[in-house]
């Protein structure tokens, strides 16, 4: 399999991970900023910044739940019973109790984090949102101390998820430690509801899940039935989104990418180091098999907290590409998770055969997460539309000369981020594949690790001058990016990053 052709503005920094034996993480690659802001482009003469504001996704993590460690130790251990480990597959075991237990006990004693256990961020994620929020006070100095004079609202939102709600927090907190004043400043903003619902508790304000966690809105606790209702094509949207990643369609292409030779023998290469070959082949064959099942207890070192876990058994492997994939998961997982955890995962996953699970994730990732299929027209991202409108919703306020909030700062998940992407149009992000084809690093410059690393963002800087002219600066990952193509006549040179904000906005908004 030929080496992933790298996205605009990803080059670099992977270029270096790959050098340093760290690669092929995809949407969990540990977050860099893309360019140094010394090399930003200055604003044009007369112009100050007087907003900004932000969609990032969480910062690095571990493992969601108890699934692939514990699937993968299972079948660990009935290779052990039939003696069918390599010296180096003897070693694994130790390797995945080791990553259960961080998991388990993950974000125990770490300040802000309530709920230990599966899916919190780790120290890493918290760094990369604490230096964000350092990065941005430093970009747009004047534009923090103005809104400390001036008592202007810095708005702080949320998916409500822990991890989201985390990083969020982290980053206020940076924010404040540079500059005090700030802190009477952030306010969490009521979230949007059905107009028709009447009972708003499981909407605490600061979060909101038709801005940053459409992706499962469900009919519980967000179904809008007047049609009438502002929310009600994000309602809709999600629900077609959903029926899309449930269908049968979906299921036959992810079939079909890991069917292809390369994952096979991907997969053979990498289990083949750690079991026997009798083995490997035994498990293609249906002789062997493995499930998250079981129940574990795991206990703080200062034994004040104890976290007992019992796997759903959802999780099954029962194919060679099963068992690698899992180990690729657990492989990628390991890389966010450097401070809690010892064990050295990057031995049991050569680099070529993760380039091919890279891919593999990448692949099935386009069609599920990514612009997808160019005949459903925009079903994996329909629903941003919304948060769409939030975002120039924001600046409609500057540019009228509204200066009430200085910055609005949105938390959520890869699952966000990744339509908002594509929703804006964003090159490289935002190109789907026709039905007939199948997505390759050789059609699509799409890829997890630049569209939706950990910490993935977009942020907005907004400029006037003292005639009321508004511009508009993007950073995608903290390096300068275009709007979508369609709009370049709205940059102030054909070279510029800053944009005219009415020809920008008359780009999305034609009518």
């Amino acid at each position: 399999m030929k080496p992933p052709r790298l996205a605009a503005g990803a080059a670099l920094s992977l270029l270096l991970l790959n050098a340093s034996g760290e690669q092929y993480y995809q949407t969990k690659t540990p977050y860099q900023p893309q360019q140094a802001s010394a090399s930003y482009e200055a604003p044009p003469q007369g112009y100050r910044a007087v907003y900004t504001q932000l969609l990032a996704r969480h910062g690095s993590r571990g493992l969601s739940s108890m699934k692939t460690d514990l699937a993968l130790y299972k079948l660990w251990q009935l290779a052990e019973k039939e003696k069918a480990l390599t010296p180096l597959g003897a070693q694994l075991g130790d390797d995945l109790l080791q990553m259960m237990k961080a998991n388990a006990l993950l974000g125990y004693g770490v300040a802000g984090i309530t709920n230990p256990g599966y899916g919190n961020e780790t120290m890493q994620g918290v760094t990369e949102h604490k230096q964000l929020a350092e990065r941005m006070v430093r970009r747009l100095p004047q534009l923090f101390t103005d809104a400390a004079t001036a008592q202007r609202r810095i708005l702080l939102v949320t998916s409500g998820k822990d991890r989201a709600v985390d990083s969020g927090e982290y980053f206020a907190g940076s924010l404040v430690a540079q500059q005090p004043k700030l802190q009477a400043l952030i306010v969490r903003p009521p979230s949007l509801a059905p107009r028709a619902e009447t009972n708003h508790d499981s909407r605490p304000a600061g979060t909101d899940r038709f801005l940053l966690y459409f992706h499962k809105l469900n009919a519980k606790q967000d179904a809008v039935a007047d049609s009438g209702d502002p929310l009600y094509a994000t309602w809709q949207a999600s629900q077609e989104y959903q029926a899309w990643i449930r269908s049968d369609e979906l299921r036959a292409r992810e079939t079909a990418i890991l069917a292809q030779p390369q994952v096979a023998a991907a997969a053979r290469s990498v289990l083949e180091r750690l079991f026997t070959p009798a083995f490997v082949a035994g498990l293609d064959q249906g002789r062997y098999s493995a499930a998250n099942t079981g129940t574990y207890s795991y206990t703080s070192a200062d034994k004040q907290f104890t976290n007992k876990l019992t796997g759903g058994g959802d999780t099954e492997i029962k194919s060679a590409i099963d068992a690698a994939q899992a180990l690729y998961d657990l492989y990628s997982a390991a890389a966010d998770m450097k401070a809690e955890l010892k064990a050295d995962f990057t031995r049991y996953m050569p680099a070529p055969q993760a380039a091919v699970f890279a891919a593999t994730e990448d692949a099935i990732a386009f069609y599920t997460k990514g612009p997808g299929i160019s005949e459903n027209n925009g079903v994996n991202y329909r629903m941003a539309q919304t948060l769409l409108d939030d975002f120039f919703g924001e600046v409609d306020a500057i540019a009228k000369g509204n200066l009430s909030h200085a910055a609005k700062l949105r938390f959520s998940h890869a699952e966000i981020v990744i339509p908002m992407a594509a929703i804006l149009g964003l090159p490289g992000m935002s190109e789907p594949l026709p039905r007939a084809a199948t997505y390759s690093y050789d059609n699509s410059d799409w890829r997890g690790e630049a569209v939706a690393p950990m910490a993935a963002n977009i942020q907005w800087d907004v400029y006037v001058n003292d005639e009321g002219r508004t511009l508009v600066r993007m950073l995608y990952n903290e390096k300068e990016a275009d709007f979508k193509r369609a709009c370049d006549q709205a940059k102030l040179t054909p070279a510029s990053h800053f944009y005219d904000y009415a020809r920008l906005r008359a780009c999305y908004f034609p009518n």
